[in-house]
């Protein structure tokens, strides 16, 4: 339990870990593991401790759309169907063994309902997903696929070798023939 409280300590007052901790489990997923399928309806948000996911389609004919990356000390979810009660679109797959605080639903609109500080908490993260998403979809569309490699590595300078080349493709939005010719002539 002290492991998940220093973790949260960056982002939670110490007066304020207690609670967060107190309506939650830690889990561990391996590698491959999904966190939330796709068609479920997900009823359960979680804060990354260690480890690497991404939110994944998976089309009919099995090809892989990385859709985002979420690293240590971020929370985890398919949060437009957990608050709609809807079927989730997409997959949330353990990239590596991983531990997470896992809570759920109902627990948290629970704690948001206790005292204002935790929808200013929750804003705060929603903003940061906001402004992560919206820099995501205005690089697919107007970046070339080397300045969006470049950019990935800026933004997520260590997880290059913790990740495959296809993971990097599928979330870059190219083949991954494309990605090592860009690889390959930022070398030389």
């Amino acid at each position: 339990m002290r492991e998940i409280e220093i973790a949260l300590e960056s982002f939670l007052p110490k007066e304020r870990i207690k609670e967060f901790v107190a309506i939650g489990i830690s889990i561990k997923l391996a590698k491959g593991d999904y966190y939330i399928r796709e068609g479920e309806t997900p009823k359960k948000l979680a804060f990354v401790l260690s480890g690497l996911f991404r939110y994944v389609y998976i089309s009919q004919e099995g090809k892989e759309y990385t859709k985002g990356l979420v690293q240590e000390g971020n929370f985890l979810t398919s949060y437009s169907a957990m608050i709609t009660e809807t079927s989730s679109h997409f997959f949330v797959e353990a990239l590596e063994d991983s531990e997470i605080f896992t809570i759920s639903y109902t627990n948290w609109k629970t704690l948001l309902n206790s005292d204002n500080f935790w929808y200013k908490f929750l804003v705060t993260f929603v903003e940061k997903g906001f402004i992560s998403k919206e820099k995501r979809e205005r690089d697919l569309l107007l970046l070339n696929a080397e300045t969006r490699y470049r950019d990935f590595l800026e933004s997520y300078p260590e997880i290059e070798n913790r990740i495959s080349q296809n993971i990097i493709a599928s979330y870059l939005g190219i083949q991954p023939e494309s990605l090592s010719r860009i690889r390959k002539n930022m070398t030389t």
